[in-house]
């Protein structure tokens, strides 16, 4: 048997989930795929390690889509300034989102947290029918359809084919997107740690030589570090001991909160920048990380993706009736509506990484120049504020 749809997404994380719920309750029949559900909370008071930075400007679409309304505010924790350090002393740039009129500049929140949220409103949607768990196995493209085949036996077709399903993604394999991955030959580690000082919601960030160190604000006196690094340092840090992790993540932020205990366990994640030539075929369009990868010194990445389905649920509930939701034109305005900002922050975030991880004395001295007069020219702070914004 053959289920009809008019849009299938292939992937329930965060970026797919909230593209099906800008989708709920349009003229759009819409199937989510994810080959395992979400884990119900936790119902004690644990952290996850997996945490990110959301934009004003995806916060007010979560908000907008019934995700935001869904978590506890007290599990949230808002980042008003920023302190960025250069790898000599003296030498940072300072960002207050008071600087554009603002009240923040991001919000920090946990992955899990948001997951639920966004499947607690999928589950109220009529339009939308969830399939987990699920896995395909074949897909086929004529003029007229996409026709999945699932693990399971099913068969599903659909006008339109959405892929969001993350960095290794199936969709984009299949469909002949050839992805050729630029490694950093870095890890991200990530974890979350208890702190002795208030951090007052501020972000703070530390480029050196062999790495960039992040601590973003957690509700109360905790914090969520983010430290990209290259891969012997990077799995050196995950095997410390609770307590030589604390120390080290200390001392390498000047102490600035104080004594640190660890909440959640260290962990590594590869990093990675993926271009690809091209985001949509017809009766195909990829999103989030299966349409692109950033480093995440930046904290962009989820932003990126939601700012993705942002612009290509808009353009679907605009188009009229008779419009085909597959149709290449309007999956070509897409690619070129995310085109300019998904580059520019892959250019930033890259030229970044390599401008300060590196033991160049000539770029030392001037990548730390250009943050004293990046912090001396408010003209040009503040755009780079209101961009981090949207």
């Amino acid at each position: 048997m053959t289920e009809q749809f008019d849009i299938v997404i292939v992937g329930g994380g965060l970026v797919g989930a909230s593209m099906a719920l800008a989708l709920a309750n349009s003229r759009y029949s819409v199937a989510l795929l994810e080959g395992r559900a979400p884990a119900p909370l936790p119902q004690d008071e644990s952290w996850d390690a997996r945490v990110y930075a959301i934009s004003p400007g995806n916060k007010q679409f979560l908000r907008d889509i019934g995700a935001w309304q869904r978590m506890p505010p007290k599990r949230l924790a808002a980042v008003h300034e920023m302190s960025i350090h250069g790898d000599r002393k003296g030498h940072g740039l300072q960002f207050s989102a008071a600087d554009v009129g603002g009240h923040e500049l991001t919000t920090i929140l946990e992955n899990r947290l948001l997951q639920d949220a966004l499947w607690q409103g999928l589950a109220e949607c009529p339009n939308v029918t969830v399939i987990t768990p699920c896995r395909p196995t074949t897909l086929h493209w004529d003029d007229e359809l996409a026709t999945l085949q699932l693990e399971d036996g099913r068969s599903l077709q659909a006008k339109l084919l959405i892929g969001a399903d993350g960095a290794n993604s199936w969709v984009r394999t299949q469909a002949g997107i050839a992805a050729n991955p630029d490694p950093y030959l870095q890890k991200g580690v990530v974890a979350n740690f208890a702190c002795e000082k208030p951090h007052r919601g501020v972000a703070r960030q530390w480029f050196f030589e062999d790495g960039i160190l992040a601590w973003l604000p957690l509700p109360g006196n905790r914090m969520s570090m983010v430290w990209s690094t290259f891969d012997e340092k990077a799995d050196a840090l995950v095997q410390l001991s609770p307590a030589a992790l604390c120390e080290r993540v200390a001392i390498a932020g000047d102490n600035t909160l104080g004594q640190l205990s660890l909440i959640t366990p260290a962990a590594a994640f590869p990093l990675r920048l993926l271009r690809l030539p091209q985001t949509v075929k017809p009766r195909l369009a990829l999103i989030g990380d299966a349409a692109h990868n950033v480093h995440p010194l930046a904290g962009q990445g989820v932003n990126l993706g939601f700012q993705d389905a942002r612009l290509l649920a808009q353009l679907l509930r605009e188009a009229d009736a008779q419009t085909d939701p597959g149709n290449y034109m309007l999956l070509r305005r897409y690619e070129r509506g995310r085109k300019e900002d998904v580059l520019m922050m892959q250019l930033v975030c890259d030229s970044l990484q390599k401008l300060f991880n590196n033991r160049n004395p000539l770029l030392a001295g001037l990548r730390n120049l250009g943050l004293g007069l990046t912090d001396r020219l408010t003209p040009l702070k503040n755009l780079l504020v209101r961009h981090a914004l949207t």
